[in-house]
């Protein structure tokens, strides 16, 4: 076994909300429901950020090492983009509130979506470089959705959570393949963020560019690792999934393109090798950097992992930059993330009636970057707050001079 994955865990959320009654409500084309393939989304709560969403997702991790196992992390490498400061990392916050060692690197990744896969290569590498071989580094994909696109097409896609990864040798989760990647990038402005709250999206060039830099990339990986297919070389395949039927559609795609297969030999394909890294982001929805992470997650669930069995992975980050990579996936990860308990937590979340998801929305900028002052309660939003208590989950506090404390419930 090789460096890579040897733990990882989500952070979905403690709320969320239908889709379908969120698009009925709305009085959204229902024509163009059933593309999303999603069935609900997590929703943070106003007292819920990034570093909450970081935090939450690592802590199991963290807790379940050794003080000495603790002392060998080297890296905190945190990917978003829903940072807090222009020139602070939230890594330093993450770094405090999970009580790290000093003698440790620590910064943040930003890439649209493509950041998550960028923090995990920059871990791999540090770890691969290290004289020791113990060292351990920490990563963690996390954002916040903030501002809901209230009354936007693609205001139900948006979800909120985090995926936290511990990186080292004998990755017993997913063992890395060093080398075997294919990177596309260009510029386009397909979807970005001028400034707080503020998300510019045009749906058809970024669907367009996701689905030209799954193709390309793909063809890289291919031109790097001699004889690769794109079905027998695979076990499984996840994918950044923006919405699940962004997902089908990319997978539609390669197949044609690679296999010049026929729609029942896509559906047949997708049954068999996609659609078990669907099974959550259908209930979270896009959680951006985290969302690779996520499908993942699924996959490691829902798949089946007798023997160590080989999966291609594809990431895309908007604006736009993209990689198809692969690794090995060891039997010892599904009893391992299964002892998480993703399923209990996705059970567990307060479904929002619309009234409620609105209400949360409406203070949804108390949180944002470039605030400066500001205080949290956990009752000032119904009995939302209620989710929460008793949990031990970390949650933010208050805001004094741009700078965030954060408490434990």
């Amino acid at each position: 076994m090789g460096v890579g994955i040897r733990a990882l865990h989500p952070y979905v959320g403690r709320t969320c909300v239908d889709i379908r009654t969120l698009y009925e409500t709305r009085g959204h084309d229902m024509s163009r429901f059933g593309n999303l393939m999603m069935r609900r989304k997590s929703v943070n709560l106003p007292f819920e950020d990034a570093v909450t969403n970081a935090v939450n997702a690592a802590l199991p991790l963290v807790r379940g090492l050794t003080p000495a196992e603790r002392d060998r992390i080297e890296a905190v490498v945190v990917a978003t983009e829903s940072g807090v400061d222009l020139g602070k990392s939230i890594s330093t916050y993450v770094h405090h509130y999970l009580e790290l060692g000093p003698r440790c690197r620590s910064f943040e990744v930003k890439q649209a979506c493509y950041g998550g896969t960028a923090a995990l290569h920059s871990a791999v590498g540090m770890v691969h470089a290290s004289p020791f071989d113990d060292a351990l580094a920490l990563v963690i994909a996390a954002d916040a959705a903030g501002v809901p696109a209230l009354g936007e097409q693609w205001e139900g896609a948006e979800g909120a959570g985090a995926v936290a990864m511990l990186i080292g040798r004998e990755a017993t989760t997913l063992d890395i393949d060093l080398g075997a990647s294919g990177c596309h990038t260009f510029e386009v402005m397909d979807t970005f963020r001028p400034g707080p709250g503020i998300d510019v999206v045009n749906q058809d060039v970024s669907m367009l560019a996701y689905l030209e830099c799954v193709q390309q990339a793909f063809g890289a990986y291919r031109d790097r690792v001699d004889g690769t297919d794109v079905v027998d070389s695979f076990a499984y395949l996840g994918f950044h999934t923006p919405f699940v039927g962004m997902v089908r559609g990319a997978h539609r795609r390669l197949l044609r393109q690679q296999r010049n297969s026929d729609q029942q030999e896509v559906d047949a394909d997708y049954e068999r090798r996609v659609s078990q890294s669907q099974v959550y982001g259908a209930e979270v929805g896009n959680i951006f950097s985290a969302s690779l992470y996520l499908a993942l997650c699924s996959l490691i669930r829902h798949g089946s992992f007798p023997q160590p069995r080989r999966i291609g992975l594809f990431s895309y980050g908007s604006g736009c930059a993209s990689e198809f990579f692969s690794g090995v996936v060891h039997p010892r990860a599904v009893d391992d993330l299964a002892a998480l308990g993703v399923e209990e937590a996705l059970a567990t979340r307060r479904p929002l009636t619309i009234a409620e998801y609105d209400l949360v929305a409406a203070a949804g900028d108390r949180a944002q970057f470039g605030v400066r002052d500001a205080h949290f309660d956990l009752d000032e939003h119904s009995d939302l707050g209620k989710e929460f208590t008793g949990r031990g989950l970390l949650v933010l506090d208050r805001i004094e001079g741009y700078h965030r404390t954060y408490r434990w419930t």
